[in-house]
């Protein structure tokens, strides 16, 4: 059995990245809020600058309640939508074309998401990472951990429940 030679680091690479922006820029709200991601492997980052628009409260001064929520939802449903994306895309979908318009994946509904507002946020950049709980064809469960100068001092958690796109095919 001849097996087929590995596809160069960098076009892999550049695949991946290319359906990550792709994602990410199909979503008008994540662009206004300024959020973007660091992908290391399979692993997403969510980061959200710090913006002056983003602040609640100019006398503390605090990140505004309804952009943290935004934050931690927004994490949740691109890392889910990742997730279910990751597979397909490495085991048959090569072509960075069929990433963009009508070949996108559907990103999840929101049935409920409940966020734990732990201190404030202060008016810096933000940080998230989602772990996808359970993942079936209908109902996924995605928690969400937020922080800003330490990963060990959350400022916000969230966690989801989703209602998955129908499955092409």
């Amino acid at each position: 059995m001849i097996r087929k030679a590995p596809e160069p680091v960098q076009v892999v690479r550049q695949r991946r990245d290319d359906a990550l922006r792709a994602l990410v820029d199909s979503v008008p709200y994540i662009r206004f809020l300024g959020i973007h991601f660091d992908r290391r492997g399979d692993e997403l980052t969510a980061i959200l600058p710090f913006d002056q628009k983003l602040i609640g409260n100019p006398i503390l001064p605090a990140l505004h309640g309804g952009v943290t929520a935004a934050f931690m939802e927004v994490t949740a449903l691109i890392v889910l939508s990742w997730t279910l994306s990751w597979e397909r895309m490495e085991n048959g979908v090569r072509d960075v074309d069929h990433w963009q318009g009508k070949h996108l994946p559907k990103i999840p509904k929101t049935i409920d998401l409940t966020v734990d507002y732990l201190r404030s946020g202060l008016p810096r950049d933000a940080y998230a990472r989602a772990t996808v709980n359970r993942s079936g064809r209908r109902y996924a469960s995605v928690h969400v951990e937020g922080w800003q100068d330490n990963r060990d001092r959350m400022f916000a958690q969230a966690t989801g429940h989703f209602l998955m796109p129908e499955q092409d095919g």
